[in-house]
C-alpha cells in the first residue's frame, strides 16, 4: 500500500528539525519583518551598457544590461520628519553603486556583478536587506532575457 502524503491532512509535528546549513534563518519571519518594519526602495529597469560576458561575441564590446534593485530600509531610518533627502536613503546612491561597479571594466559573470553591487549596497548602515537582479535582453533571439538575482540581508 502506498501512502498518499500529498493529500493527507496536515498535522503539526512536535519533532524539532535541525536547521538547514543553507538557510539558517526562518524566511517567513524574515519576510514579515522586512515588509512590516521596513520601507522598500527600488529602481526598476535601470538600463546600462556594460562590458560583461564570457562568450567571444561579448568580449571587447559593451552590451545592454538591465538591473532591478530593491532596498529594505528600517522605517525608523527612512521616515523623514523634516521632509529632507538627508533623512532617507537616496535613489542616487543606488545608481552610483551600479555605475561605479560597471565603470571598473569587464565583468565575466552576472553573478559577480550582482554580488558586488549587493555588497556595496549592504555596506550602507541604513540598508537592512537588498535584492539585485541583472538580465541581458539581447543574448538569445528565442528568449526575452538571461539573468540572475540575489537577495541578502544583514
Amino acid at each position: 500500500m502506498i501512502k498518499d502524503t500529498q493529500h493527507a491532512p496536515h498535522t503539526q509535528s512536535t519533532q524539532q528539525t535541525a536547521p538547514s546549513r543553507l538557510s539558517p534563518v526562518n524566511h517567513q519571519t524574515q519576510e514579515w519583518t522586512l515588509t512590516n518594519e521596513c520601507r522598500k526602495l527600488f529602481l526598476k529597469g535601470l538600463e546600462v551598457q556594460a562590458q560583461i560576458g564570457i562568450h567571444a561575441f561579448e568580449l571587447n564590446t559593451t552590451q545592454r544590461l538591465i538591473l532591478d534593485v530593491e532596498l529594505y530600509v528600517p522605517l525608523a531610518l527612512s521616515t523623514p520628519s523634516r521632509d529632507t533627502i538627508d533623512e532617507v536613503v537616496d535613489y542616487d546612491f543606488i545608481r552610483e553603486v551600479v555605475f561605479e561597479r560597471i565603470s571598473r571594466g569587464h565583468i565575466n559573470l552576472q553573478e559577480t556583478l550582482v554580488d558586488d553591487v549587493i555588497n556595496a549596497l549592504l555596506a550602507n548602515k541604513g540598508v537592512k536587506a537588498a535584492r539585485v537582479s541583472s538580465h541581458k535582453p539581447d543574448v538569445y533571439p528565442d528568449c526575452a532575457a538571461v539573468g540572475v538575482e540575489v537577495f541578502r540581508s544583514k
